[in-house]
């Protein structure tokens, strides 16, 4: 399986960081790559978002898979998942990981969060305790068809715990086996240094918009995935719904026609 999905992604992070921006449609993944990024990251908020919901586990793995596969299919880079916490116990994980393997996509990431879980910058989260995440950890990378495809796990404990139990539980998932870690709510640049110095060795995720990819490669982390494109999109389409109301026209510039390029783009021509 050295073309899988997996593979591919593993070879962008052995070159150095993988780059991929936050998308929840096949379209957004579609744009992502024709600006040139490598990989792109299916967001758990912006699926969520997308049905008119808030991410506080409203939405379970038939949605969420879905909507995988969906943008897996739209484009031939790997794409990274949020699957939560797996949506239940390790045998739930394990059902979960094939689930996700068989959309396509090449890496997912669980969560040690209590279910109903919650958006990671929101107040009022709560995390199982360790030893119970090292079950679904192991039972993620047990159910894997492919060796390549990669398990990410993720700690929420920062804001309900501390620093010294989210590292404690990073250096702990990655000893279970996960192959990257993945330490949420990290909200200052010196929040960002310092998991990159206290977990120097453990291959990490970063969900950051402080860093440039460059800076979050210096530091030592493999997977750079960036929510700022889907801020951006949320405030310009919220201030062009205000252009619309308030003028009863969109100002696109002089000439534009962004439907022909949109067309072309889907079409693949």
């Amino acid at each position: 399986m050295r073309d899988s999905p997996g593979a591919r992604l593993r070879a962008l992070m052995a070159e150095g960081m993988a780059f991929a921006p936050f998308v929840f449609d096949g379209l957004q993944a579609k744009l992502a790559v024709h600006a040139g990024f490598r990989a792109v990251y299916m967001t758990g908020f912006g699926t969520a978002a997308s049905y008119g919901l808030p991410d506080m586990g409203l939405l379970g793995r038939a949605e969420m898979s879905a909507n995988a596969a969906r943008i897996a299919a739209a484009v031939d880079v790997p794409v990274i998942a949020d699957a939560d916490t797996g949506y239940g116990d390790e045998t739930s994980v394990g059902h979960t990981v094939r689930v996700y393997e068989r959309a396509g996509v090449a890496a997912m990431h669980i969560e040690d969060q209590e279910w109903p879980k919650r958006c990671g910058f929101l107040d009022g989260k709560t995390v199982i305790p360790s030893n119970e995440m090292v079950k679904k950890v192991q039972a993620a990378l047990a159910a894997r068809s492919d060796p390549d495809f990669v398990i990410i796990a993720r700690t929420d404990a920062y804001a309900p715990n501390g620093w010294d139990d989210a590292m404690e539980r990073a250096r702990i998932y990655r000893e279970a086996g996960a192959d990257l870690v993945f330490v949420d709510g990290l909200k200052r640049p010196q929040e960002v240094h310092a998991a990159a110095r206290d977990l120097a060795g453990i291959p990490q995720v970063l969900n950051s918009l402080f860093l440039t990819p460059d800076e979050a490669q210096e530091l030592g982390y493999r997977l750079y995935i960036h929510i700022g494109t889907l801020m951006r999109h949320v405030a310009s389409f919220r201030d062009s719904l205000d252009e619309l109301q308030t003028t009863g026209r969109i100002v696109l510039g002089e000439g534009d026609d962004s439907v022909k390029p949109i067309t072309r783009l889907l079409s693949g021509e």
